[in-house]
Parts: C-alpha cells; structure tokens; sequence
C-alpha cells in the first residue's frame, strides 16, 4: 500500500513540474469561473443598449421641427440680445421631451412668454422617438413608469399636506392655477394625466422649480398626485366654486350679480314710483 501511495505521489509531482501544468490550471479556473456565473447570475443581468434606429429617426424628426429653436445638436440659440431664442436640451433627459410634446407645448405655434397646452403635433412613436434622441445628448430624468406616478399608491392625506406647502403658492389651493409675473401663469391641474404632473415635478417646466427625487421622493410624488386626483373625484358641496380661482373670482361675482342686483332694483322702484306720481297728476287736472 506504501508503495502504491508512493508511484502515486511520483507521478503527480512529475506531472506539475511540466510546464504546461500552470496554463492548465489557469484554463480550468477560468472554465470554472464562466460556468458558475452562467449558471448563478440574476436574470435580466444584462443592460439593454440604446435604441439606434429610435435615436436616428428622432434626429430627423428633431432636425426638421425643433433645430431652428434648440439647435441641431440640442446646444440651443441665442439671440443678438443674449436671450435665449430656445434654451439647451442637453441633460433635460427624456422625461421632459415626453412631457412638452406629449401635452403640445412643443412645438410653440409662435414665441410667446409662455407655451400653453394644446393638442399635440407628433404622435406617440414620434414623441417617444424624440425623447430618445433628446436622451442620448446627455444624462437626465428617464420617463416614468406606471409604477411610479400611480396614484392608488399615495396617500391623499400626506398629498394634500406637500400640495398646500410646495404648490398652492402657484397653482392655487384647488389646483385651479393662477397669475404670474411678466404674463406667465401656473396652469390648471384639473384634467391633467398622473404621468404628465410627475414628469412636471421631475423636470420642472418653464418656471416651475425642479422637486427631484432628493427634494420630494417618488412616493411623495405619488401622494400629491393622489390628492390631486381625489380633488377632482371630489364634489362641492358648498354650491358654485367659480372656478375655485379665490377672492378675485368671487369679488366679480358679487359686484356683477350682487351690486349690480342692488343697483337694477333700485333703478325699478325709482321708475315705478315717478310712474305713479304721473297718473295721480292726470287725474287731478281731470
């Protein structure tokens, strides 16, 4: 048995000091590296690369409706006064592009101070084509998921306590919006989509500050949109809201109906009593 042992021993360390035991040895570790981690890693492991052909078809599209303003490379222009003719889009990410064509802000019909909504110009493939190429300028808000903006998520509670501390100061305690300086305004929220006002707070439009998900998380997103949406689901059970737009809504209506109410039946009684002092004095000179 000894010797057995010994034969054994012998020809292992002969066969090490070959000189092609170390590759051997190398090869199979790597061997056996590559098939555990075939074997052990999570599935989806792999990032999916950029969509090309989505990118070169927003180019075109970008090239031919939004380089006059932004530029051909999204750098954007500037005015001989120093102005921006049309702001930078490099870093606005994808979620911006999403929200101002989707909603129809972009393309402006014509340069104003402030893009308003209507319907929009490019379809979905179209928008979701120039939100890719946007993309691929620079790093910044991917789009949303469902997930992410759905307001059966939130709570209405702690919604309605970040709306009235962050954005009743512009868009008015019912979301009704209101006036700003130099004729810019904060629009209604009423009617607007969950996916439309987390991309808004993500990506701050216009002048509306940007709430990233360091200053309001994704979860207190979905909170606000929550009690927005149950503002809407909501009836007034205190009768006409007029717009919900404040005093200002309301001082009309009382001077226009109320004053106005006042200032017309005073008008009808003075008419009617100068009426009767006429007949009595037909009928005395009778």
């Amino acid at each position: 048995m000894r010797l057995l042992t010994r034969k054994i021993s012998a020809r292992l360390s002969a066969r090490r000091r070959s000189r092609f035991a170390a590759p051997a040895v190398l090869i199979l570790g790597l061997l056996a590296t590559g098939g555990a981690w075939a074997a052990l890693a999570p599935a989806g492991a792999e990032e999916a690369g950029p969509d090309t052909d989505a990118i070169a078809a927003g180019r075109a599209l970008f090239a031919v409706s939004c380089s006059s303003c932004h530029g051909l490379n999204g750098e954007g222009i500037v005015t001989k006064k120093g102005n921006q003719y049309g702001p930078p889009l490099i870093g606005v990410g994808a979620a911006a592009v999403d929200f101002q064509v989707e909603s129809g802000r972009m393309p402006m019909a014509q340069p104003g101070a402030q893009a308003v909504r209507k319907r929009p110009v490019f379809t979905k493939e179209e928008t979701a084509q120039l939100a890719a190429f946007v993309a691929s300028l620079g790093a910044g808000p991917a789009i949303p998921t469902k997930d992410e903006y759905d307001p059966a998520k939130g709570d209405v509670a702690r919604g309605g306590q970040f709306f009235r501390t962050n954005c009743t100061a512009c868009h008015n305690f019912a979301g009704s919006g209101g006036a700003l300086p130099k004729g810019k305004f904060a629009p209604s929220l009423i009617g607007v989509s969950s996916k439309h006002i987390f991309e808004a707070m993500q990506t701050g439009p216009q002048q509306m500050p940007v709430f990233s998900n360091g200053v309001l998380s994704p979860q207190d997103k979905r909170d606000i949109i929550a009690y927005l949406k149950k503002q809407e689901d909501t009836p007034s059970y205190g009768g006409f809201t007029l717009g919900s737009v404040g005093p200002v809504a309301e001082g009309m209506f009382a001077w226009l109906v109320g004053i106005g109410g006042l200032v017309g039946f005073g008008i009808w009684i003075t008419a009617g009593s100068a009426r009767v002092k006429k007949t009595n004095k037909k009928g005395a000179n009778a």
